[in-house]
């Protein structure tokens, strides 16, 4: 079994489908798992995209699910795609273990929409800021660990501008007005960010420090996926200082969280708004 490091697109629509397949049989995960001779559970993780698919379980599975021949033939040809390690692997040592298993959610979302309460949201931080913020946090990471988890980052905002998937962030005056390196690190950053207005695939909304509360003031940072694949529901993650971000892909968290944002964007400055100028760097 290939090195965990989170399920693909591909693997995630395959889970989905069997999940989808057991139900639609009206059987239950123990009677499931009776026909591979297995506990439960084991059901349960081929289902939650946990593990890698078997060939042998998931003919067993298909066939006690009534599968016809054909369907059967088209499902295990599919799995050897399935099984193949996400384009992120070579960074799965460095990524938290809740990225991780975002990245397939990531890698199928139309639109990724972020907000972030004092800095550069993530996707939209330069290299040099986005290691001195690395710097700054303290987390005991080495250098050359640090060097990677930037690294993955550039790579995950390369994936979606490839893919043309579209980045909604919302963010505070703030942000640009909190030094994080040098003078130089920031003023490439700001370069970067109205670059970044500019582009077709990225709307960027300012929240002025004049401005009223609105309804993330206070808020975490958040980040909404607004995913096009119908077996991959839209997730939301809100980030936490002290442990693993908190993700949620229930419709009624997601919703909430999404009527948020949209409430906090229409209370913004509208895209078109000149990024406000920051106090001088030098």
């Amino acid at each position: 079994m290939r090195p965990r490091s989170g399920p693909t697109v591909h693997h995630a629509v395959l889970a989905a489908r069997l999940l989808a397949l057991r139900v639609g049989a009206g059987l239950s995960l123990t009677q499931a798992a009776a026909a591979l001779g297995a506990h439960r559970t084991t059901v349960m993780r081929i289902e939650r995209a946990e593990t890698a698919l078997d060939a042998g379980q998931v003919r067993t599975l298909l066939e006690r699910y009534g599968a016809g021949q054909e369907e059967i033939r088209q499902f295990l040809s599919e799995l050897a795609t399935a099984n193949l390690p996400g384009w992120w692997h070579p960074w799965r040592d460095v990524m938290d273990p809740w990225a991780l298993d975002l990245m397939n959610v990531e890698s199928a979302a139309r639109m990724v929409r972020v907000w972030h309460p004092a800095l550069v949201p993530p996707l939209l931080r330069t290299p040099a800021y986005a290691l001195a913020v690395e710097d700054a946090l303290g987390t005991g990471r080495s250098p050359a660990d640090r060097a990677r988890r930037v690294e993955s980052l550039a790579e995950r905002r390369a994936r979606l501008t490839e893919r043309g998937t579209r980045i909604w962030s919302l963010m505070t005056e703030a942000a640009l007005r909190t030094r994080v390196g040098d003078g130089n690190i920031m003023e490439e950053q700001l370069a970067a960010l109205r670059e970044d207005a500019a582009r077709p695939d990225v709307i960027l909304q300012v929240a002025r420090l004049t401005d009223p509360p609105h309804p993330l003031t206070g808020v975490a940072g958040l980040t909404l996926y607004r995913v096009d694949v119908p077996e991959i529901p839209d997730h939301v993650v809100r980030e936490s200082p002290v442990g693993p971000a908190d993700v949620w892909s229930d419709t009624g968290t997601v919703t909430a969280y999404r009527t948020l944002i949209d409430q906090a964007c229409a209370a913004a400055p509208h895209p078109s708004t000149p990024l406000p100028y920051p106090v001088p760097l030098t």
